[in-house]
């Protein structure tokens, strides 16, 4: 594994609850600097937190990720004043309790957890360039491995909605499928990318509807792990990724393969035409 130093920088999005908290408190208690890339602030009662905020080991920014608009402001914002990032966890997501679009006019959890990792990566990547580890991990999930059958043309709107098993179940396999194809790509660059799944864990929020059906909810609170067990698997991973090849998926720290592996090629192509004709654009306008 390897050894760290306090000048290793981390940036986290989604780093204001559940997994993605739990993450940001382990790097900050190792040690890290933290870039924090968040929709709303942190829980207010966090002494680590708090501290870290005051003493600027944690830095935050704010967007509303699936609009393209309020992202590219804090992409650009980040470029401006970091000047390189070790490990790029990207971890905003959660499973919608129902249909809803993006800004720009696909189904929400497409684009939050199979385009927008994408564009930061991009974005990125020069920082990610100059930084040590040089190491991406996409937070998945492995309850794609019930799916039956996965349609690329369907993701951006698709004909049904089922929770959890349905399009946040495809936008994380599409997630990783891209990361494998992205891979060497990027190997060639100095870049690691590897897909995680962080487990099963208890993630609900007291008063916020969630997409957890509602036969899995009782098995959830009682028996789900708490997310410091998804943290530490994200960050094993991260600081473990010289053990295995870029692109793989990663389940409990053991290669798995993907399902639906032909479709990789089309996914990539279409988050980079995403990428190119309208993110791209909002930078130019």
């Amino acid at each position: 594994m390897t050894t760290l130093t306090n000048d290793r920088t981390a940036l986290v999005t989604g780093a204001n609850n559940g997994i993605g908290l739990e993450l940001t408190r382990k790097l900050l208690s190792e040690g890290w600097q933290v870039i924090s890339l968040i929709r709303s602030g942190f829980p207010e009662d966090d002494t680590l937190i708090k501290e870290a905020l005051r003493n600027k080991q944690l830095r935050f920014y704010t967007a509303e990720l699936t609009n393209f608009d309020s992202l590219q402001l804090a992409l650009k914002q980040i470029k401006a004043e970091v000047d390189k990032i070790d490990l790029l966890f990207n971890n905003a997501g959660g499973s919608l309790p129902e249909l809803s679009y993006s800004k720009q006019g696909r189904e929400k959890q497409f684009e939050l957890h199979t385009v927008v990792p994408y564009v930061i990566l991009m974005e990125l990547k020069e920082q990610l360039r100059r930084g040590t580890l040089k190491t991406v991990i996409n937070t998945s999930t492995s309850a794609f491995k019930y799916l039956k059958e996965f349609a690329p043309d369907k993701l951006e709107r698709p004909e049904v909605f089922v929770k959890l098993y349905g399009s946040y179940a495809t936008s994380k396999l599409a997630l990783s499928l891209w990361t494998r194809e992205l891979a060497p790509m990027l190997a060639a660059e100095g870049i690691k990318l590897l897909s995680v799944d962080p487990g099963a864990n208890n993630t609900m929020r007291k008063g916020k509807k969630s997409g957890i059906p509602i036969y899995l909810k009782p098995l959830m609170k009682f028996f789900f792990a708490p997310p410091t067990k998804g943290a530490t698997l994200l960050y094993e991973a991260a600081l473990g990724a010289d053990k295995y090849l870029s692109g793989v998926f990663l389940v409990n720290g053991n290669v798995r393969e993907l399902k639906f592996l032909e479709q990789g090629p089309k996914i990539l192509e279409q988050v980079k035409a995403i990428y190119e004709r309208e993110f791209m654009a909002v930078i130019k306008n």
